[in-house]
């Protein structure tokens, strides 16, 4: 089973991965840990949303953090979709980025959705230029760039979430248990009968499980791809 695993992963997507770690504290990687957060607070929101409840406002910082003020829904729901929403999206890209054609389309739907969200949400001056800037460079990336460029790059950007989504979750929940992370609002908030690291291990395996995950479905995608566009 291990060695079927290991088979089918994309080599090329291992050493983006670790390239990515190495450069973590870079400027390099910056702008895609900004957009991770991005997401991060974006899925606070949409869980409010899909339970009933509304965003008030979401905030980004220069920090790489923020905080989204939500009305309504489901509370347990709200915080468990932050970590968790990030990885899943970035999931998402990876996958699409590797199994189908459509790289040119997500980028431009991912950059139209960013300066939406922006334009309604985000209510400070970095979050709302980040929003609007990248989610415009990733509409030009889809309009003016090859097919294989913008894969590659949408790739970039999913397994840099499922990293961070790892790197957060250690940092904010586990080496700092202390700091008022969603884990923590979760243990006080709803659930005082689980404490915070419990909450932060949970979400630690999940992350390393889902991460794990992507990458075989990314490798397999490598060898039987999915022809959905024109021959672009």
């Amino acid at each position: 089973m291990i060695k079927k695993f290991f088979k089918r992963l994309d080599i090329r997507l291992i050493g983006i991965f670790i390239v990515i770690a190495l450069l973590w504290n870079t400027p390099v990687v910056y702008p895609l840990k900004i957009f991770v957060v991005f997401m991060h607070e974006v899925s606070h929101g949409l869980a409010a949303i899909a339970t009933g409840g509304s965003i008030k406002e979401i905030q980004i910082v220069q920090q790489e953090g923020g905080h989204a003020i939500t009305l309504g829904g489901s509370r347990f729901w709200t915080l468990t979709a932050g970590y968790l929403g990030s990885l899943l999206w970035g999931g998402l890209i990876l996958i699409l980025a590797a199994r189908t054609h459509l790289g040119k389309l997500i980028s431009a739907v991912i950059g139209i959705g960013m300066i939406l969200i922006s334009a309604f949400y985000l209510r400070n001056t970095f979050g709302f230029l980040f929003g609007v800037g990248f989610g415009g460079a990733l509409i030009l990336v889809g309009r003016f760039l090859p097919e294989s460029i913008n894969e590659w790059l949408l790739r970039i950007i999913g397994l840099t979430s499922c990293l961070y989504a790892i790197l957060d979750i250690k940092s904010d929940v586990l080496d700092r248990s202390h700091l008022q992370s969603d884990a923590r609002m979760l243990h006080e908030e709803v659930t005082p009968y689980i404490p915070t690291i419990v909450w932060g291990v949970l979400w630690m395996i999940i992350a390393i499980v889902v991460t794990l995950w992507v990458l075989y479905i990314a490798g397999k995608g490598n060898r039987q791809q999915v022809v959905l566009d024109n021959g672009d």
